[in-house]
């Protein structure tokens, strides 16, 4: 199974974008943990940090995995920037994007039909039936050829514009999802974060964060705190 995560400073200033680096490093980290393996699909950088990255991870416990990270990310910390900066509190998005797949084009299943030629050419291009149209029923694509008088010919051209549709449809989607990307980065709730981290170290928050929460246990002298995973 596979899923593709969208980390991203929401246009961030620059901690923004440090947070976006430091949760990509434990993304990596614990995905091993979880025996998954990821793959950096696009990389985004603004004013030398990185402000964006889309990752893939594939493996059997993706589904697990990802339900930990999906959402804000918390981020408390002075800022290593700006030393006199009075917030230390930065927020980063953890989204779920959606996978471009690539089209392979399939010529045993496009559909040829034969017609008669129209336009220049004489007698010859009128009687034969050299012009072609091709359908390609899986995106629905269909083109017609009469630029040779050679059926064979027109045929091959009709494959190559099949392909440079498909090209097309696949321009179109990606130009969609840059533009999605683009919204979500606008977009980060600041309110209920999955996961907090504290620090210049990215020590995480399990108290306010995902993962364990602390459960004190009492004895007659001393106090012991026992922790226990979330449900």
């Amino acid at each position: 199974m596979k899923k593709q995560l969208l980390i991203t400073s929401g246009r961030g200033p620059q901690e923004c974008n440090l947070a976006v680096q430091h949760v990509f490093n434990k993304i990596q980290y614990e995905a091993r943990q979880y025996d998954l393996k990821t793959e950096i699909i696009t990389l985004e950088k603004e004013n030398g940090t990185i402000c964006s990255i889309i990752l893939s991870i594939n493996g059997s416990r993706v589904q697990e995995f990802t339900e930990r990270w999906i959402g804000t990310v918390q981020w408390i910390c002075k800022s290593p920037i700006r030393k006199n900066h009075k917030r230390k509190n930065w927020f980063i998005a953890v989204i779920e994007a959606e996978e471009q797949t690539t089209h392979l084009l399939d010529e045993k299943l496009i559909q040829f039909e034969t017609m008669r030629s129209s336009g220049a050419g004489g007698q010859h291009v009128n009687k034969v039936s050299s012009a072609v149209r091709a359908i390609y029923p899986p995106l629905n694509i269909a083109v017609q050829v009469m630029d040779t008088r050679s059926q064979l010919q027109n045929k091959q051209i009709a494959i190559q514009r099949i392909q440079q549709k498909i090209a097309q449809i696949e321009h179109s989607n990606t130009d969609k999802q840059t533009n999605e990307n683009w919204m979500n980065q606008a977009q980060i709730a600041r309110g209920n974060p999955i996961r907090i981290f504290e620090g210049i170290k990215f020590v995480e928050n399990r108290i306010g964060g995902t993962g364990l929460i602390p459960v004190p246990t009492f004895h007659s002298t001393a106090r012991t705190v026992r922790y226990t995973a979330l449900p």
